[in-house]
This record gives C-alpha cells, structure tokens and sequence, in this order.
C-alpha cells in the first residue's frame, strides 16, 4: 500500500505546501484512490507517477474549498485527455451541487461516467482494491473520515486437511486457493472457506478530514495500522485561535492514536504560520508541531510534506521513501 501527500496545508496554500490531497494506492494494480482535491491538485499529479485517468474514485471529507476547488479542473482534464472509464465520486451532498453548478456555468463537457455516492456511516463499497467506510466527525460543516481496508488478499490452502480427507493434488487445489467451491464425482461439494483462510491480515488506513474531536474515530481506527489526521495548530495556538474553526492540535491527535494503540500516525494539514524553519523570533516552525506530538505519542510519527511518498508494509510498518 501507498501512500503519496499531494497537498499538506491548511486553508490556504504556502511557497512549500499546496492544500488538502492524499493519493492512496494498492500492492497491486494501477487503479487509485484520491482523498479531498484541494486547488491545483491536477498540478501537483503532474510532479508524480500517478495517472488521472487510472483513478478510481475521489473521496471528499467535506465541502470547504481547501478540499475540494480542485475537483472541476482534474474532472476537466480526464475529459481532455481522454477519459472513458467511469470515475466514483463520494463525499457529502453539498460537493455534488457544487461540481453541478460549475459543470453548468462553465459549459464543462464530461462523457465519461461520473458516480456520486452521498457520504453516510451506512457507506460500504469497493473500489481499487480497498473496502471503504466512513465515519462522521466534529468540524463546522458536516465531515467525514474514511477507512480503507485492503482487499483481495491471497488465500492460503490447508493442503494437510485436504490430504488427510484423501483429496488428491491437481487443479482443484488451485480453484479452492481462488476462492471458488468444487464438486466432486461424488456429488460431495468441496467449499473453499473451510479449506483456506488469508495469508495474511489486511492492511488498514485511516484517514480523517477536519475534525476537533479524534477520539470520533476510535471505531474506524479498531485494527488499524495507520492514521493521518489535520493538525492544524500546537496547543497554544488553538488556545489562543479559540474552538470556532473546529481543527486540532498536534497534541489532541497524538494523545489519541497513543490511546488507541496505533503503530504509526502521519500528521498532515498544517496552518501556513508553520514554516520549515523559524528564521524571524516570532515565526512559528514545524519543529514545534513535531515535538508537541512527541511528547503524547510513541509510536512511528512522520509529518506529512508535499510529495512524501509512503509505503506501508504487509507487515504493517510505514516506510517513508526516498525522494
């Protein structure tokens, strides 16, 4: 599983940050999946390996710009470039007038299929190769966080059992391992589940849109090997900002993922008054963010750059690799 960063600012793009998107993609395969699509988001595609008319499905938290202006101009260029496979788009009601408004005013052309599923926490669908669920969170406009389970994980065969029932080797070895259940001469059918189980567990992503109370996501994050949520702001910050914008802070997070027993944590959507480095005594700098959340979180902590590309092991461990 991959994990590409391709916006990681708040509100408002920097000179080192666009705004909200994150690129997810399976083991296997060329389809992917999109999360938010912040403004310029078809740009920031053009810096990586990723291919717009390979996406699967856009995944939209919620409906402020910083997550989804974006979303007609990559439409656009499917459209010019070609684009025939149906695309999914999931996110809350209010994106789908919006995209409906700027196709109408815009005169924009699309002849590929486009699919709009309305968020809910009733949400269960498959595409690119992971199993998707969404969970409502805490921000001033309704938002969602989404789960994304991987799927189509190879089975193992219990070849022992087979041997010790007298089934012999050959092609219906092979059919059960697919997942497929086999007659026999018989008449006796020979069911797939009770011969194999995965080889493995599936990896499990969390990944969060706005949201001032974490802890919302504590189902989703049951098994989880990774989550990347907003950290807008440090502590003091957010004290000083006050609750209104409905964002949190390095240590909110921190002290969550800590209490769920989360393995490793990318924070991402960082308020541009964060710069690399504080080069001015009262800039505020990236370092303070990073070990703000240290300080409640011992896991495998990253803080997400603009183009940080991430993979997550079968294993489960996150590597982060090299530019």
């Amino acid at each position: 599983m991959q994990i590409t960063f391709l916006g990681t600012s708040s509100g408002a793009p920097s000179r080192q940050r666009n705004v909200s998107a994150t690129a997810v993609s399976p083991e296997r395969g060329r389809r992917w999946l999109l999360v938010d699509c912040g403004e310029a988001t078809q740009h920031q595609l053009l810096r990586t390996a990723l291919s717009p008319q390979q996406l699967a499905a856009v995944l939209i938290t919620h409906i402020h710009g910083d997550h989804c202006y974006g979303l007609p101009g990559l439409l656009a260029s499917c459209q010019l470039n070609g684009r025939t496979e149906p695309l999914t788009l999931i996110g809350p009601p209010a994106v789908w007038d919006y995209l409906q408004a700027v196709i109408r005013f815009t005169e924009l052309q699309i002849s590929y299929p486009l699919e709009f599923i309305a968020v809910s926490d009733e949400l269960a669908l498959t595409r690119a190769g992971f199993a998707i669920s969404a969970h409502p969170l805490s921000h001033r406009v309704p938002s969602w966080g989404y789960r994304l389970q991987e799927t189509g994980i190879q089975n193992r065969l219990d070849v022992a059992r087979l041997r010790a029932e007298g089934i012999p080797a050959g092609p219906l070895y092979a059919r059960l391992q697919r997942g497929e259940d086999c007659p026999l001469a018989d008449g006796q059918v020979l069911k797939s589940r009770c011969y194999t189980e995965p080889s493995r567990r599936p990896r499990i992503l969390v990944i969060g849109g706005d949201n001032d109370r974490p802890e919302l996501l504590t189902a989703a994050c049951h098994g989880a090997d990774l989550l990347i949520h907003e950290a807008t702001y440090t502590e003091d910050v957010l004290a000083q900002v006050g609750p209104e914008p409905q964002h949190s802070c390095a240590a909110q997070v921190a002290r969550f993922a800590q209490t769920q027993g989360l393995n490793n944590l990318i924070l991402t959507h960082f308020s541009p008054r964060y710069r690399a480095q504080a080069r001015k005594p009262r800039e505020r700098s990236m370092a303070e963010l990073e070990a703000e959340a240290r300080q409640h979180y011992g896991g495998q902590l990253y803080l997400a750059q603009d183009f940080d590309c991430y993979q997550l092991t079968p294993q489960g461990e996150l590597v982060r690799q090299q530019r």
